[in-house]
């Protein structure tokens, strides 16, 4: 089985840097597993890697799309999968950085997203969307319950993308979304990093980094995606720009949409806490507090390799 690292925590933990510091440690090459960075020109919202970052470390999956195409879990579990044998070919260690989770999940746990939901059946995905505009999230929650008890288990009330990601997979697969999350993607051996620090902390972090990004031109950027947000229906959901759309619209002032740009990624941070500590076998560590500890995800990796070349020398 391929060895990889899995990178993973909520938004201003400092995955990138960790990151780009540990492939350059372990040989290693980076696949991005965020669904925004994948997009061209959407750069200071998505807190992207820039060239002068990567310090000549490859990175996939980063710049890759046009904001006007759709790119869905099933895109990114394919392409996560070349990238992660073309690093193999080169004899070096895939990475996977970012927080979008259930693109993790989907590749971790080989979901079976073919026919229709490879293809992403928009249609399908609008009629939930729209049922959730009117009867609410308790209401969608409650589809999912009665068509997969056990999913609903597993997925907040207030969840409803994951819910509604749920649904999709069901109609389109014909399977149970929750019998998908008992497999394993059998080709790959990974090991997960979390990072966190303490809520408040985050938080503190959280709203220090918009306002940054707002020094940044984060509004110019945002007012370039409102122009082409008909075109662009799903890089326009993306936190740290949808806010600023009302604005743009001349419905809202400037402080309030900031507000809720700061709220959004506090709750956002949140639920992918929570995702990641209910759904992987992750080694949590806290470089914020304590940046000694990066001694201790480098003996965990190092460790963890040396259990695969062990695995060789025993076959």
């Amino acid at each position: 089985m391929q060895p990889i690292i899995l990178i993973v925590g909520p938004t201003a933990v400092g995955k990138t840097s960790l990151s780009i510091q540990l492939a350059q440690r372990f040989n290693g090459e980076i696949i991005s597993g965020d669904s925004m960075q994948i997009y061209q020109h959407l750069d200071i919202g998505t807190a992207k890697v820039q060239p002068a970052e990567m310090q000549g470390t490859p990175h996939y999956l980063v710049d890759h799309q046009n904001v006007t195409q759709r790119f869905t879990v099933a895109d990114f579990k394919q392409q996560a999968q070349q990238a992660i044998e073309t690093i193999a070919q080169h004899r070096h260690l895939p990475f996977i950085v970012g927080g979008t989770g259930f693109y993790l999940q989907a590749l971790l746990r080989d979901y079976q997203l073919g026919g229709q939901a490879a293809a992403g059946d928009f249609k399908l995905r609008a009629q939930w969307q729209a049922y959730l505009t009117v009867h609410g999230p308790e209401a969608l929650w409650q589809q999912l319950a009665q068509q997969d008890p056990q999913a609903a288990q597993q997925i907040p009330v207030g969840d409803s993308r994951r819910v509604i990601r749920a649904l999709e997979v069901l109609q389109t697969t014909g399977q149970l979304f929750s019998q998908q999350a008992d497999q394993t993607n059998q080709q790959l051996r990974p090991l997960i990093i979390g990072l966190t620090t303490e809520r408040q902390l985050l938080y503190q972090r959280i709203n220090q980094r918009v306002d940054t990004m707002l020094d940044q031109g984060l509004l110019a950027e945002a007012k370039w995606l409102y122009q082409r947000q008909a075109q662009a229906p799903q890089a326009s959901r993306g936190i740290g720009y949808k806010e600023l759309f009302p604005y743009f619209a001349g419905e809202q002032d400037l402080a309030t949409a900031v507000a809720k740009i700061k709220q959004n990624s506090r709750h956002y941070a949140k639920r992918q806490l929570t995702f990641f500590r209910n759904q992987f076998e992750t080694h949590w560590f806290d470089l914020v507090q304590h940046p000694e500890q990066l001694t201790a995800i480098e003996t965990t990796i190092t460790a963890f390799l040396k259990e695969d070349d062990n695995d060789e020398l025993a076959n």
